[in-house]
């Protein structure tokens, strides 16, 4: 067996080392996930820090069968009192006053009984979570999430019919498809017949289609106090309070039935969909952080071509010089995109977007041309009468290839069934000019007013 704190790598055992595919195909999952972490740039790992720690726990959780039992429900239910009764100890602060647990915290169930399967060092761990009527902030329902994403297994602890808070945490407990047992606690303060009717009205309303009925449970994990009449040999008789013991074997052997059926299978399952979603979030985070970069890049080429093309009196040079800031550009987004890309492969890229957009560059190049041609008669006189219109057709098709280029870049360096032509029109549909002018012509005014070569 592995050690929980070995290193991916690949001289991890084989699957069948432990005949347990499943287990090892999880493992597999984690790992790549993992590998995703790593290979992002430093600013997206500097975000992606707390999935690395949770991916890096699940595979150590992996490595050595940790079964994970998560204990939801609202304060004073008695989930703590569940807890010790399971534990067979006092592990946990019971307050009668309720809202003690303000954060997750797990407890090795040491008298669990369970061991899976191949695995010398498994152990089984109850997870504690805030109550669900004190989860009032973003980050303890965030907790409370990750506890769930991480659960192979999820009790959830009731004393009455269910509430609506408590009906809605548990039909989105439900989304997250891991096997759920509706622990019904506090029976001892119930009569047969109220019971009966309250497990009725659980299995076949408020919790169906939610929970299987087999899968409702009673117990009394914290009893009150009963008043015995003991009867001494001379017959004198008095009265004595005594708790009784806990009540929560019929659970204990539930959660037994489903681990020993289940157990592997749940717990590479639960790995793989963590896996799974975790990546995904990677995924969706890397692209969003990117496309926020590239669009800063954008916008900041576009204005520092057209300051560039309007600011410049050489006749042909601004258009020049213009069309290297565009490759320049578009070798910076291929960056932003943890691509590499030369600046002879960024010019060409920049000239086929240039082509590929039509009617939007051909109004660019008459425009500069137009204005580079008025310049060189004037001998650069006439630079600071065309540096605004010649600065808004720069800027704008400068900004129209900046677009269609992160497409290419996004969708890792290809066109995919559209081409670049097709891609340029769509951001061309997508793109409101006149905003995008307006941006421009603001910024373009503010850099021109600090120049001294724009006066006039």
């Amino acid at each position: 067996m592995l050690s929980p704190d070995s290193p991916q790598t690949d001289a991890d055992p084989a699957p069948d080392e432990h005949d347990d595919r499943e287990m090892w195909s999880a493992l597999d999952a984690v790992r790549r996930a993992i590998e995703k972490v790593e290979g992002c740039n430093e600013s997206e790992r500097s975000m992606l820090l707390d999935d690395l720690r949770e991916l890096r726990d699940m595979a150590r959780k992996l490595r050595s069968g940790r079964v994970e039992i998560v204990v939801f429900g609202e304060i004073s239910t008695g989930k703590s009192a569940l807890i010790n009764a399971l534990a067979g100890q006092e592990v946990t602060q019971v307050n009668v006053r309720g809202g003690w647990t303000k954060d997750v915290w797990r407890l090795d169930w040491e008298g669990a009984g369970y061991v899976l399967p191949g695995f010398e060092q498994s152990q089984v761990v109850l997870v504690d979570t805030p109550g669900l009527n004190e989860v009032g902030g973003a980050e303890r329902a965030d907790m409370a999430r990750e506890a769930a994403e991480r659960a192979d297994l999820i009790l959830f602890v009731t004393d009455s019919d269910l509430n609506e808070t408590e009906h809605n945490a548990l039909a989105e407990l439900a989304t997250f498809h891991k096997p759920i047992l509706l622990v019904v606690n506090k029976t001892d303060l119930y009569t047969p017949a109220q019971l009966a009717d309250l497990l009725d009205v659980l299995s076949t309303q408020r919790a169906a289609g939610l929970v299987d009925a087999e899968n409702i449970i009673t117990t009394a994990a914290d009893p009150r106090e009963l008043q015995y009449v003991i009867e001494s040999a001379d017959g004198s008789q008095r009265s004595e309070w005594r708790k009784p013991p806990p009540d929560v074997e019929a659970l204990r052997e539930r959660i037994l039935e489903v681990l020993q059926a289940d157990g592997s299978s749940l717990i590479a399952l639960n790995a793989s969909m963590y896996a799974a979603d975790r990546s995904d979030r990677i995924a969706a985070l890397r692209v969003k952080m990117r496309n926020q970069k590239a669009a800063q890049v954008i916008r900041t080429f576009a204005v520092a071509k057209a300051t560039a093309v309007a600011l410049n009196p050489v006749a042909v040079a601004d258009v020049a010089g213009g069309a290297a800031v565009d490759a320049a550009m578009i070798a910076t987004l291929a960056n932003v995109y943890g691509l590499d890309m030369s600046m002879g492969r960024a010019r060409d890229l920049a000239l086929s977007l240039a082509k590929a957009a039509g009617w939007v560059m051909i109004g660019e190049a008459v425009t500069s041309y137009g204005s580079s041609l008025l310049k060189g008669v004037s001998l650069g006189a006439a630079a600071p009468l065309v540096a605004a219109p010649q600065a808004a057709a720069a800027g704008y098709g400068s900004y129209i290839v900046g677009q269609a280029a992160r497409v290419y870049f996004e969708q890792g360096s290809s066109w995919g069934d559209r081409g670049p032509k097709k891609v340029v029109m769509q951001v061309l549909e997508n793109t409101n000019k006149a905003s995008v002018l307006g941006d421009l012509k603001a910024e373009i005014k503010k850099k021109l007013s600090k120049n001294r070569h724009a006066s006039g």
